[in-house]
């Protein structure tokens, strides 16, 4: 199976080209690719014929889309109506992500995939949009709703991910205040990466919940986080109104993996499970590239 893979430099793209080595893989950075750019996703597609198409690319600065409604919406839903439809036109399938912010929060059990969106903000809005016009343009579709995504790509890119932040402000000695009244289900993106592995290989094609086990509150997050790593930090929980970011989010967002669960394939761990592995690999690499700046 022949896979071109957009956005392979990100946390999960990094991760699923691990996962997805026993593949013709076709890694694709943002260099290599503009998805926005029409002419050059049509190149790409005649270039590499992928039998599967993996996107990650996403424009997700939650607060910014806000004021850049149109940048939003480009790159998250035009863009992404342009690969399903280059996909339709090959005969190529289509594996797109999009986010539990596409709820509003007003339940407070786990949305599955039947449940009625109502995004808050614009970035939920364009994710939604992107959503409905993959499912409008194209059958062969995988579209995956995940969560509070974290990964070792994160650690080692200039933007980072919740924990490397966490981690570095504690390191900074700085007072941390993290929002504990938004429920989440932080999700390890090599976890993620080895579920779509497993899913792409079926054609059950269709819209998929795939997060972690279990949720908790952005604070309960950051605490565990540093008990895990051993970390003394000044940690105050506050609302999500003291931020007062510009960008609604939902209060509860936590995602079950229903479908996934009919298929027999929802193995995937608990959340904290999933930040311990991390934690343990993060110290890992850190000590592989001391040894091998040293050696």
């Amino acid at each position: 199976m022949r896979v071109m893979l957009i956005g392979v430099e990100g946390q999960l793209g990094s991760d699923l080209r691990k996962v997805l080595q026993d593949q013709t893989l076709i890694p694709l950075s943002h260099a290599d690719i503009e998805i926005t750019d029409v002419e050059a996703v049509r190149r790409a597609f005649e270039q590499h014929r992928p039998d599967v198409v993996i996107n990650t690319a996403a424009f997700h600065r939650v607060d910014d889309c806000e004021t850049q409604m149109e940048r939003a919406f480009q790159v998250n839903a035009f863009a992404v109506r342009g690969l399903a439809q280059e996909c339709r036109r090959t005969g190529a399938a289509l594996v797109h992500f999009s986010t539990d912010y596409v709820f509003a929060g007003e339940k407070r059990e786990p949305y599955v995939e039947t449940d009625r969106p109502g995004p808050l903000s614009v970035y939920g809005a364009s994710k939604l949009a992107g959503e409905y016009l993959v499912a409008a343009a194209l059958e062969r579709h995988f579209l995956i709703r995940t969560c509070g995504l974290y990964g070792l790509g994160g650690s080692r890119s200039k933007g980072g991910n919740f924990p490397e932040t966490m981690l570095r402000l504690a390191a900074q000695g700085k007072p941390i205040r993290v929002v504990n009244d938004q429920v989440v289900t932080p999700t390890y993106t090599a976890d993620l990466a080895r579920a779509v592995s497993q899913l792409i290989r079926t054609e059950a094609y269709g819209l998929y919940h795939i997060t972690s086990g279990g949720s908790c509150t952005w604070f309960e997050f950051a605490r565990k986080i540093f008990d895990l790593a051993g970390v003394n930090a000044d940690l105050t929980p506050v609302t999500a109104e003291v931020f007062g970011a510009p960008a609604r989010r939902p209060p509860y967002s936590v995602l079950r993996n229903q479908r996934l669960e009919r298929l027999g394939l929802d193995k995937v761990p608990v959340w904290e499970d999933g930040l311990r592995r991390y934690l343990a690999e993060r110290q890992n690499a850190s000590a592989h590239l001391r040894a091998s700046s040293q050696g």
